[in-house]
C-alpha cells in the first residue's frame, strides 16, 4: 500500500509509459509494414501475437539488465577509479542512448531518415518472427531509458505493458498525433539524451538525484505544451483572417 501512495513511483510510471509510447511509434509503423504482406484476415492476429511476444522478450531483457546492475563487486580499476559490472553497463547504456538520441534528432531535423524499408514477405510464422526480432533490436534503448528513470523493476514492467497495450489499441491515432506535433518526438529524444548523460555520470561515480531529471523533463514538457497552445491559437487567428 505504501508503494501505491509513493508519488515518485507514479511520476516515473507515467513518464516511462509516455516515453515508451512516443519512442515506439516508429517500431509500430515498421511492424505495420511487415504484417502488410499477409492476407487481410491474418494481419491483426500476426501484429498482436508478434508484439506480445516482443513484449515478453523486452521484459526478459530488462531482467537481464537489472541482474547486471546488481553486480556491484569491482571488475577493474582505471586511474584510481574502480568499475563494477553496474558501472560498465551504465557507461555502455548511457553512451548508446547519447548516440541513439543524437542520431535520431539529426535524422528528424535534416529529413535524412531512411524511409525505404526492405520489403519483407513470407508466411505468418516468418512475419511474427521478424516482428519479434525487429522489436528486440529496438528494445535496448527503451530498457536502458527505463533503468535510468526508475529503480523499481515492477514499475518498469507495468509501464512497458501499459505502453504496449496502448500501442496495440491506438497505434494509428498515436502516429497521427505525433505526426501532427513532431516537436513532441524531438522532445522525447532530447529526454533520451538527458537520461544518457545521467547514466554515464552514474557509471563514473557521479550521483545525480533523479528528482532533478524529473523536474527538467516536466519543465521542458510544460514549455512545449505552452508553445503548442500558442501555435494553435496563431493558426486559428490566421485562418479567421483569411476567412474574412
Amino acid at each position: 500500500m505504501e508503494m501505491l501512495l509513493d508519488y515518485h513511483l507514479w511520476v516515473s510510471f507515467l513518464t516511462l509509459t509516455a516515453l515508451e509510447i512516443i519512442l515506439g511509434i516508429d517500431n509500430v509503423v515498421f511492424i505495420a509494414l511487415l504484417v502488410g504482406h499477409l492476407p487481410d484476415e491474418q494481419r491483426e492476429r500476426a501484429r498482436v501475437i508478434g508484439m506480445s511476444l516482443a513484449l515478453l522478450m523486452r521484459i526478459a531483457l530488462l531482467f537481464g539488465v537489472v541482474w547486471i546492475i546488481g553486480l556491484k563487486a569491482p571488475w577493474f580499476e582505471i586511474l584510481g577509479h574502480v568499475f563494477s559490472g553496474k558501472d560498465v553497463l551504465m557507461l555502455l547504456g548511457g553512451g548508446f542512448l547519447l548516440y541513439k538520441g543524437t542520431n535520431s534528432i539529426h535524422d528528424e531535423v535534416t529529413g535524412d531518415k531512411a524511409g525505404d524499408c526492405k520489403a519483407y514477405s513470407g508466411a505468418m510464422t516468418a512475419v511474427i518472427t521478424q516482428v519479434v526480432f525487429i522489436d528486440l533490436i529496438f528494445s535496448f534503448d527503451s530498457v536502458m531509458t527505463a533503468v535510468g528513470l526508475s529503480d523499481v523493476t515492477l514499475v518498469i514492467v507495468a509501464a512497458m505493458v501499459v505502453a504496449m497495450g496502448v500501442m496495440l489499441l491506438a497505434s494509428a491515432h498515436i502516429a497521427r498525433f505525433i505526426e501532427q506535433f513532431p516537436t513532441l518526438k524531438i522532445l522525447a529524444l532530447s529526454f533520451i539524451m538527458l537520461i544518457g548523460i545521467f547514466l554515464v555520470a552514474e557509471g563514473m561515480g557521479i550521483h545525480i538525484p533523479k528528482g532533478t531529471i524529473y523536474f527538467a523533463m516536466a519543465f521542458s514538457l510544460g514549455v512545449e505544451v505552452l508553445n503548442l497552445m500558442s501555435r494553435r491559437r496563431k493558426e486559428k487567428r490566421e485562418a479567421a483572417q483569411k476567412a474574412d
